[in-house]
């Protein structure tokens, strides 16, 4: 049993918690009132830490969102890797990716909110970051089958058009239906890769609710 001097939580968990309880707050109070509005106060209360604390695992409210923003960038990275197999061809992975994220988007809209809306508003430069995360991604699941994708158009107007669409629907608080986006994403995504033909079914069984894809491989 533990006391004070002995605690039964390592000290290393005790802060990796009141970590993510900031990082978390920042989520909260970006969907609440913005991140240039939000203040330390803020922060401190969402989280039920002291100021002192607030200090002790950031330096200040910007590197407080960074960590957020970080965050949220691996949480949408390990929805989609969860939901392909390695053994999925590349078209059915950016289906099942793209379905895990906007899923993801949707259920979690101040996640969706920090990471589409406010980022871009915080630092404009953070688009470059997610499309050197994003292209050479989708570039991988072709490599990685043995056939270089060959570019049938320029894969970072996709990207721009689909980050056009995603950050329209979360600015006009319509997060919960971003799902209904699929089909578009879909579309997007492939085309610069498949090609037209194969972008355009896989688009037409995102908007097919009876249709099912392959089986995910265990």
């Amino acid at each position: 049993m533990g006391s004070v001097l002995e605690p039964t939580v390592p000290i290393d968990i005790g802060e990796r918690s009141q970590r993510q309880r900031i990082v978390e707050a920042m989520l909260d109070c970006c969907a609440e009132k913005t991140y240039a509005a939000t203040t330390i106060a803020d922060l401190v209360g969402h989280a039920s830490i002291s100021r002192t604390t607030f200090y002790k695992r950031f330096d200040g409210k910007r590197e407080c969102f960074d960590a957020a923003l970080d965050w949220c960038i691996e949480e949408v990275a390990a929805a989609a890797a969860a939901a392909c197999s390695a053994s999925d061809p590349p078209a059915v992975a950016v289906h099942r990716a793209a379905t895990a994220i906007l899923d993801l988007l949707a259920a979690r809209p101040a996640l969706a909110q920090l990471l589409v809306a406010e980022a871009v508003a915080v630092e404009p430069a953070v688009i470059g970051r997610y499309r050197k995360l994003v292209i050479p991604a989708l570039e991988s699941l072709w490599d990685d089958g043995g056939a270089p994708p060959r570019s049938h158009t320029e894969p970072r107007l996709a990207f721009g058009q689909a980050q056009v669409l995603i950050f329209n629907q979360i600015n006009a608080g319509r997060a919960a239906d971003l799902p209904e986006l699929l089909p578009e994403i879909v579309y997007i995504a492939l085309l610069p890769f498949a090609g037209h033909e194969q972008a355009l079914r896989q688009a037409q069984l995102a908007g097919d609710a009876d249709a099912e894809l392959p089986a995910k491989a265990p």
